[in-house]
């Protein structure tokens, strides 16, 4: 009955007294299934307080821990032309195995005999250097053969300039001697002629005194002319002096700027001297260059620029190469929101991609086929994918992990934080929130025995 109108006939009418009323009324329905939904409620209840385990989720791939155990490409340092292969595919390879003959593509380095050429011209530079060498000796002998020459020729200069002032003041003295003897002639030319006067001389003897007079004038101008003569000598001996100097410098400047001359181009033959050693050691490194060697120990992946012929510029990948040996990693990638709550050493489950796994992401301890890694490296820059990248290392405390991973298999990461009712977890995915900032142990020890 609806009892929707105003006029409720079971307030009326007793219906349990009808043989229908008595199996409907008195009879309990879903009995059992009231019971599991009280049983179900209580247990849901009480599952609402069971720990659950935060943790950050990702997706990665299977590397090597250190760049160097990465695979890689050979590549070649100069452009040239594949002539043979040495290798196939697959193949393992020792460090400095020979995988593949290039040659040259550059007209510069067509000659076979680049480096004894290269050497002869080096011999000729080195002559030349030791020609220029030579001369600049031969050049310094000439400068010293001229300074010694010009120290002599200044001595007999300086020996000619003290003869003519000896000269000079000897002939001064002489000519001072005359003007006392002109002066002695004329006073007894004079005497004599008052004594003529007086009758006291005859007229030879005032003759005689005139002629002396005369004779002792001509010879005063005559030694005054020779001790004019004798310092126009002492000019010119300083003139000569000048002359020589003038002149040996000259001739020694001369030579100083061939010797100068001669140096700057043995200078010259030098650079170009080390400029051919470069080259001829740039060539030798060339030629060893033409044959491709792997770096290290390792296995042959696949032959990046195929067949016979083909020619490549310098830093195109050849061929790759997969290290021998190396130590498994992953790198998975986490979001912007999550990385602050990532540390270094903290533990992370890895699920790799072809092992059966049961995995309970909240409750790690039940889950089965993951393994244990550590947080390695965190990166301080975000990627292309719009998350920061993370690599883990294998926990060395956990399971071992399996020997047939290849790198570049995909994986899953689940990254275990902090222990919270599962309350709080469902309360924390409806409303997006973040999961608790987290700090590991060994963070919180480390702090507080700093302070």
């Amino acid at each position: 009955m609806l009892n929707i109108s105003n006029n409720q006939l079971h307030k009326k009418v007793d219906l349990s007294q009808f043989k229908s009323g008595k199996n409907i009324f008195n009879k309990e329905y879903y009995k059992a299934f009231n019971k599991f939904l009280i049983v179900f409620a209580v247990l849901g209840f009480i599952a609402l307080f069971v720990p659950w385990t935060q943790n950050i989720t990702g997706k990665g791939i299977v590397t090597t821990l250190t760049p160097a155990q990465r695979p890689q490409s050979i590549q070649s340092q100069i452009p040239g032309r594949i002539e043979q292969w040495f290798v196939k595919e697959g193949d393992y390879v020792k460090k400095g195995d020979t995988v593949l003959r290039i040659s040259e593509v550059k007209s510069d380095y067509f000659d076979n005999k680049l480096i004894e050429r290269t050497n002869e011209q080096i011999n000729a530079k080195v002559s030349s250097v030791n020609a220029y060498q030579f001369k600049v000796e031969a050049l310094d002998r000439q400068i010293s053969a001229l300074k010694e020459e010009e120290k002599l020729k200044l001595e007999q200069a300086q020996n000619k300039f003290l003869q003519a002032k000896l000269k000079v003041k000897s002939d001064s003295i002489d000519f001072e001697a005359a003007k006392t003897n002109i002066k002695i002639a004329e006073r007894q030319f004079n005497r004599i002629q008052t004594l003529q006067t007086e009758g006291l001389k005859a007229v030879k003897d005032v003759e005689e005194k005139r002629l002396k007079l005369q004779a002792t004038q001509a010879k005063i101008i005559s030694q005054e002319n020779k001790l004019l003569a004798t310092k126009n000598e002492v000019i010119n001996a300083k003139v000569e002096i000048f002359r020589i100097k003038a002149s040996y410098t000259d001739k020694v400047s001369k030579a100083e700027s061939n010797k100068f001359t001669a140096q700057s181009s043995g200078f010259d033959a030098k650079a170009q001297v080390s400029k051919l050693e470069i080259s001829n050691s740039n060539y030798k490194v060339r030629n060893s260059l033409l044959y491709i060697t792997a770096p290290q120990n390792g296995f042959i992946n696949k032959a990046i620029k195929g067949g016979i012929g083909g020619t490549f510029k310098e830093g195109e990948g050849l061929v790759g190469i997969m290290p021998a040996k190396y130590d498994l990693a992953v790198e998975t990638f986490v979001r912007p929101i999550d990385l602050p709550l990532l540390h270094i050493d903290e533990k992370v489950r890895v699920q790799f991609d072809g092992w059966p796994a049961i995995v309970f992401s909240g409750w790690p301890n039940v889950s089965y086929g993951t393994y244990g890694a550590k947080v390695v490296a965190i990166e301080n820059f975000i990627s292309d994918n719009g998350k920061y990248r993370v690599l883990l290392a294998p926990d060395e405390t956990d399971h071992t992990w399996p020997k047939a991973i290849r790198v570049g298999s995909g994986a899953k990461t689940i990254a275990l934080l902090e222990d919270v009712p599962i309350w709080f977890e469902l309360w924390r995915q409806l409303n997006s929130f973040p999961p608790n900032y987290y700090q590991p142990d060994n963070s919180v020890k480390g702090n507080s025995k700093k302070k």
